[in-house]
């Protein structure tokens, strides 16, 4: 595709790209701007949407930010532009995240190919309901182990006895979860009734059921309430998982491994692969320490089901003229 110039339109799209990017809660917790005179799209934080009780040292949002701009690359790319990116750019602002510049330069070395991952990015969804147990074929599973890969993370694939333990620490952490007021009631504030026109948050018609048999900790946003608790299904008896790690835990890495998710997500949506998030133990300290298992030396970031089953419940997006995308300052434009 032509070069496009950097208008209206074109941003429209960029930010349309990003929001789609998933995110803990579905609290979105970022904001755009635009940069004209570098042609830079800046992503930075947005603190009124943070989780303090289950992530308060603001982990799962720099992963949700990192899969933001891997969306936007995408788009970029898709429009015909070459992205380049800056995570963490030196400055007096500790909420910019990452920069993504619009180059017209061709990239250096072999292309990214992140263009044939855009019609993807609207498709791709968390699924809570049970999957048929049909196993994801090994070059399916390659792909996306190479996705993460090309951001400079890892994904490990476990077998059946690892599969069972990672699943058993995220029940462990699920448990805790629940006897906890404070992080169940920042849970329930993310809940929306049918209906309600709220662009943040998960509508409790896409809350998805709960396993019968109990060994697929999916997580319950409604817990401790019965009133809003989930219908009973029985689950997949094979779980297929992938545990998403790197190398060290600072907020780079986390960025990093935000778009190595995104990237992974993507690509087993073009391949038709449903996945969810089990991101439960990562909450925990001693629980995530466990899930590196014999590694001992690894950081994991997220634990992600996939399989084949239905698509589940939309959680909705906020629109690009929303406030979370507004211009961060006087110098830059409206990036809507």
């Amino acid at each position: 595709m032509q070069t496009r110039e950097v208008d209206a339109t074109a941003v429209q799209a960029l930010l349309a790209a990003a929001v789609a990017a998933p995110s803990m809660h579905n609290t979105q917790p970022w904001r755009f701007g635009l940069d004209t005179d570098s042609r830079s799209v800046e992503v930075r934080a947005d603190r009124e949407r943070w989780l303090t009780a289950a992530d308060p040292q603001g982990r799962a949002q720099h992963l949700s930010v990192g899969a933001a701009v891997l969306n936007l690359r995408v788009a970029a790319a898709h429009m015909g532009w070459t992205p380049v990116v800056s995570l963490l750019p030196p400055g007096d602002d500790p909420s910019l995240l990452a920069t993504v510049r619009l180059s017209e330069q061709p990239p250096g070395g072999a292309p990214d190919r992140l263009d044939g991952l855009y019609e993807a990015v609207e498709r791709r969804h968390t699924s809570r309901m049970p999957f048929t147990g049909r196993p994801v074929p090994d070059p399916v599973v390659a792909d996306m182990v190479g996705a993460v890969r090309a951001e400079g993370a890892h994904l490990d694939v476990p077998d059946i006895v690892a599969t069972r333990r990672l699943l058993r620490l995220t029940e462990a952490a699920e448990a805790r979860n629940a006897a906890d007021s404070g992080r169940t009631a920042e849970s329930r504030a993310w809940l929306t009734a049918p209906g309600a026109d709220a662009p943040y948050g998960i509508p409790v018609t896409a809350l998805g059921p709960r396993d019968s048999s109990g060994h697929v900790p999916v997580r319950d946003f409604a817990a401790p309430l019965p009133a809003l608790g989930r219908p009973a299904m029985r689950f997949e008896r094979h779980v297929q998982v992938g545990l998403l790690w790197t190398s060290h835990d600072r907020r780079r890495d986390w960025l990093r491994a935000g778009q190595a998710l995104q990237r992974m997500l993507l690509t087993a949506t073009a391949h038709g692969v449903r996945t969810s998030m089990l991101h439960q133990a990562m909450e925990w300290p001693d629980l995530r320490a466990a899930m590196s298992g014999e590694r001992g030396r690894h950081c994991p970031q997220l634990l992600i089901r996939f399989g084949y089953g239905p698509e589940g419940g939309r959680t909705p997006r906020a629109a690009a003229r929303h406030p979370s995308v507004r211009p961060t300052n006087g110098r830059h434009r409206p990036a809507s």
